[in-house]
């Protein structure tokens, strides 16, 4: 299943759910219905979203250092909360919606999704 995120300012944008809902939740928003980012929540959800890259990225660096620390135990510990995080880093999952808010601010058009 996908959730298409529509705003009037930019084409649409298909998101497997996973990744959808992760990003809802960040902004407090409601996963499994339909909803929106009004114009005027836009910038504090740019916030949210850009503090949340900020602690993902974080956590990446601090697993990064870790796992290159030469005892075994804290490789393997390392290795899990990497494994925990995903290969896939939430700066890369956040940039096409993060660039959807920003045009659709610029353009004073809210962003809607449904499933």
């Amino acid at each position: 299943m996908a959730y298409t995120f529509q705003s009037r300012a930019t084409a649409d944008l298909i998101m497997l759910k996973a990744t959808a809902e992760q990003l809802l939740k960040l902004l407090d928003k409601q996963v499994g219905e339909p909803g929106i980012v009004t114009v005027e929540q836009i910038p504090h959800a740019l916030d949210v979203l850009e503090r949340a890259v900020a602690e993902d990225d974080a956590k990446r660096k601090a697993i990064e250092i870790e796992m290159q620390s030469s005892a075994h135990e804290d490789v393997a510990k390392a290795a899990l909360a990497s494994a925990q995080l995903g290969s896939v880093s939430l700066r890369q999952r956040v940039v096409p919606f993060a660039d959807m808010l920003r045009r659709s601010a610029a353009e004073g058009k809210p962003v809607t999704w449904h499933l």
